[in-house]
């Protein structure tokens, strides 16, 4: 790929694995899960130094090519060496203890620049380094339950883009099932990492399906939490104010499960989670996997009640959905067509308001928020620095302009924020009218109404690049702050996944994960991609 950001990469890496570091046994990192290595340290298999070791001697081997990173945290070995002392001291913190985790580039670790994709966050590209003087409050959670973060992942700028991920910063990331094919947006580049098992899973963030469609598009198990379950301080933010969250990517169930249980619940460092208060199983995600009940669950089924895009399905996905439909109804559950049919809910949703402060406003809290000792501190002090204009949309210097300058209201305080958040309850009223009528437990949809995207949509205009991911559940469900989890079932003949979504209220995380955990152990259907290393050939 030889992206602008990889010659940074490839330093670090050959840093980390420079003579003289312990050098592991040969350790099979494909498909890798959290039990595994949990199991492989308790019977002294290996450490974590061995470990880490061979996840960045796999992306040594291959990220040239895929690019799913942009930096790398050049502590890695070092922080897998205090673990192994404290794991030889006092034992493992949890089951997240030396476990390799990738973090996407919208999120703050302490003292590594954060780009959020954009070549103006950027010295290496021009710009002026973002780095935070903190962890990002979910990062945190991870490193302090034992995970190491081995690098930081590629996002369109700013997240733009649910269906790409082609960065100002790192450039183009590729789907490993099919390069050909687009890896999903905008966390497309944790997608990559952990899908070609570089890290065993990995945090995306989501504003309208950038956990969702990546995850779809890459066989993942994501989820997309409930507004308030998980802290976004410290993440880059499109729409912090109502719809961001960030979620766990794995190849499995348990390890969303796990992930999720460290980076939720309440904290200072954001108030929105104390909404979360009450609604966090007791003993955690992981517990409730196994208590799980799908029979007798009643699911509703998408159809032209839910939206108009993307339906009719595709006839290929429209196959394997119904197939998807036998295997539920297989376990037990009842399943209800179209349950939205008639109920208004599409023109409803068509009335959806904007809230045109919440942008800025965001942003500016997020500056805010960098630390003394960050170069800036508000987007005035960045154009000052670098002495360019701000531009929010496009990549490199010619995107569109944000002038006039958006006022930072806070979107609670202004009337199109009250409109939003009446019309929010209204369509709320409205999803939850519809899941009592049918006596709903959730809904099973199609993540995406049609196979994945070329990644390049016009061989003509190889610059163009809509952003037309085939999505049924996301942009909906983000506007409601209502949980989502992704389970793959099977694939299409071009190797891209298909993938469902499981949905309900908000809080219902535990419920969809059980689901989700069912259906993945029914039908076992994720496959490890066949890596192309570029420089056998």
């Amino acid at each position: 790929m030889n992206s602008p950001a990889f010659f940074g990469i490839a330093s670090v890496l050959l840093a980390l694995l420079r003579p003289g570091v312990v050098v592991g046994q040969d350790i099979d990192v494909v498909e890798l899960t959290t039990e595994q290595i949990q199991h492989a340290y308790a019977a002294g298999e290996y450490t974590s130094v061995e470990l880490t070791k061979a996840f960045l001697e796999r992306i040594n081997r291959y990220e040239d090519y895929y690019n799913a990173f942009i930096s790398m945290n050049p502590e890695a070995l070092d922080i897998a060496a205090r673990l192994d002392e404290e794991y030889r001291s006092s034992g493992p913190r949890g089951p997240l203890h030396g476990v390799p985790v990738v973090i996407k580039d919208n999120m703050d670790y302490t003292g590594l620049v954060t780009t959020a994709g954009f070549w103006g966050f950027s010295t290496k590209m021009g710009g002026v380094d973002m780095i935070p003087g903190d962890d990002a409050t979910a990062v945190e959670r991870l490193r302090n339950a034992g995970a190491i973060i081995i690098g930081k992942t590629n996002l369109p700028d700013f997240a733009g883009d649910g269906t790409r991920t082609n960065s100002s910063v790192a450039g183009v990331t590729l789907n490993p099932y099919n390069v050909t094919k687009a890896p999903g947006g905008s966390s497309g580049g944790t997608a990559t990492a952990v899908n070609a098992s570089f890290a065993v899973l990995g945090l995306g963030t989501e504003t309208g399906g950038s956990i969702q469609n990546p995850s779809s598009a890459q066989a993942l198990v994501g989820v997309k939490p409930t507004y308030g379950l998980v802290p976004l301080e410290g993440v880059y933010p499109i729409n912090s104010s109502y719809v961001d969250v960030v979620g766990p990517m794995a190849k499995n169930v348990h390890d969303a499960a796990v992930t999720l249980d460290i980076i939720s619940g309440p904290t200072t460092d954001d108030f929105a989670t104390f909404a979360a208060v009450d609604h966090i199983p007791e003993n955690g995600y992981v517990s409730v996997l196994t208590e799980a009940i799908i029979e007798g669950k009643r699911f509703g089924l998408v159809g032209s009640g839910w939206r108009e895009r993307w339906l009719p399905l595709d006839p290929k996905t429209e196959t394997v959905y119904q197939a998807a439909i036998s295997t539920l109804t297989d376990l037990g559950a009842v399943v209800i067509e179209d349950p939205f049919a008639g109920s208004g809910f599409i023109e409803l949703y068509g009335k959806r308001p904007g809230v045109p402060t919440q942008g800025a406003y965001d942003r500016l809290i997020y500056l805010q928020g960098l630390g003394p000792d960050a170069a800036f501190h508000s987007i005035e002090e960045w154009e000052e620095l670098s002495g360019e204009v701000f531009r929010r949309r496009g990549r490199g210097r010619g995107g569109q302009g944000e002038r006039p300058r958006v006022s930072p209201a806070r979107p609670g305080a202004t009337e199109e924020g009250d409109a939003f958040q009446s019309w929010r309850m209204e369509i709320r009223d409205l999803f939850r009218n519809v899941m009592v009528k049918h006596e709903l437990d959730a809904l099973f949809f199609p993540q995406a109404g049609a196979p994945n995207r070329d990644l390049v949509e016009d061989p003509e205009r190889p610059d163009y690049s809509p952003n037309n991911w085939p999505e049924l559940p996301s942009n909906i469900i983000n506007d409601f702050g209502f949980p989502v989890v992704t389970v793959p079932y099977t694939y299409y003949e071009d190797n891209t996944p298909f993938v469902l979504a499981f949905i309900g209220d908000m809080w219902t995380e535990s419920d969809l994960l059980g689901y989700a955990y069912i259906f993945e152990q029914a039908v076992m259907a994720r496959r490890a991609p066949e890596l192309i290393d570029k420089r056998s050939n």
